[in-house]
C-alpha cells in the first residue's frame, strides 16, 4: 500500500474537516488498486463452500442450499439442493473447456462450452467462470487496462475508486479501516450506460488458506445483481475454504444415457413449501 510523505498527509488532514483521519491507503492511485486486486486474485486460485442462496429471477424467487467449488481455469461445480430434504436437484460441472448439467427434477441434461455465455444462461449473471470465482472470494475482476482515480469518503470510511476502459466504467468501494482492504462493492457499467453486474459484500472475516497455511479475508455475505438478466442473488456462506486441494475429477460429471436435452436454461431448484 502506498505510503504518504508526512508533509502531504498533514496537508490532507488539515483540509478534511469531516470524516476524521484519512488513512494512509486513501491516497493510493487507481493503478495501485488494480495492481493490488490482481495480486489478491493471483493468491486465491480456488475454493470450496456451502452456501444459502436467495435467488430472484424476475418475479420468481428461490431460496435453497448450494454446494459450490471453483478453481481458476474455468473449473466450477454447483450442486443445487432440494429445500425439502437436501437431495441434489441440479448438478453443474465445468471442467475447464465444456460443461455438463444434470437436472434431476426434470430428468434432462445440457451440454456446451464453459464460458461467459454459459454462466449468463445458466446462472443469469454475465460473468466468465473465473470471474464468478473471484466475486465469490471478494476479489472482483476489473476491466482491461483501465485508468481512473481514487477519492476518500470520510463519512463512510471508504476509498471510492472510479475506473474507465473500453468495456465501460467500474466503481469500487474499499474499506481500509483497521488495516484491512475489503472490497465492499463493485459495479460494472457498459458504454451504453446499462449495468452489466454489481456486487455488494459484507461480514468480512478471516478463513484459513490451505495453500499457504496463512489467512485470507473473505465476505460472509455477497449480493450479486445482473439487471440485464433481471437476476438478484443473495449468497450467505455457511462454510468457505480457500485454496484447498481439489481432485480434478470433482469437475467432471457422468450423465446417464438417454436423457433428453433441457429446453432453455436449467430451472433452479423448487422453493420449499
Amino acid at each position: 500500500m502506498t505510503r504518504l510523505l508526512a508533509v502531504i498527509a498533514l496537508g490532507v488532514l488539515a483540509g478534511c474537516p469531516h470524516g476524521g483521519d484519512v488513512p494512509t491507503g486513501a491516497r493510493e492511485s487507481a493503478a495501485d488498486v488494480v495492481t493490488k486486486l490482481a495480486a489478491a486474485r493471483d493468491a486465491r486460485t480456488g475454493f470450496v463452500g456451502e452456501s444459502v442462496m436467495d435467488y430472484w429471477l424476475g418475479k420468481d424467487r428461490v431460496k435453497t442450499s448450494v454446494l459450490v467449488m471453483g478453481q481458476t481455469g474455468a473449473k466450477v461445480r454447483f450442486n443445487g439442493l432440494s429445500p425439502a430434504g437436501g437431495e441434489v436437484l441440479v448438478d453443474l460441472a465445468c471442467d475447464g473447456s465444456g460443461f455438463k448439467l444434470l437436472d434431476k427434477q426434470h430428468n434432462c441434461e445440457l451440454l456446451g462450452p464453459c464460458d461467459r455465455q454459459t454462466i449468463a444462461e445458466l446462472l443469469h449473471i454475465e460473468l466468465a467462470p473465473d470471474d464468478f470465482l473471484h466475486l465469490a472470494l471478494g476479489t472482483p475482476p476489473v476491466m482491461t487496462s483501465p485508468t481512473g482515480k481514487v477519492t476518500w469518503d470520510g463519512d463512510k470510511g471508504l476509498e471510492r475508486v472510479e475506473l474507465t476502459a473500453a468495456e465501460g466504467t467500474q466503481q469500487l468501494a474499499i474499506d481500509t479501516r483497521d488495516g484491512h482492504w475489503d472490497v465492499v462493492s463493485s459495479e460494472l457499467v457498459a458504454p451504453d450506460g446499462k449495468t452489466v453486474w454489481a456486487v455488494e459484500n459484507a461480514d468480512f472475516h478471516e478463513v484459513d488458506d490451505d495453500a499457504t497455511h496463512g489467512k485470507q479475508r473473505v465476505p460472509g455475505k455477497s449480493r450479486f445483481k445482473s439487471p440485464r438478466e433481471q437476476a438478484d442473488v443473495l449468497v450467505e456462506w455457511k462454510e468457505l475454504k480457500v485454496n484447498p486441494t481439489i481432485d480434478a475429477a470433482k469437475f467432471s460429471l457422468e450423465l446417464p444415457a438417454g436423457l433428453p436435452a433441457c429446453h432453455g436454461s436449467a430451472p433452479a431448484p423448487a422453493p420449499a413449501p
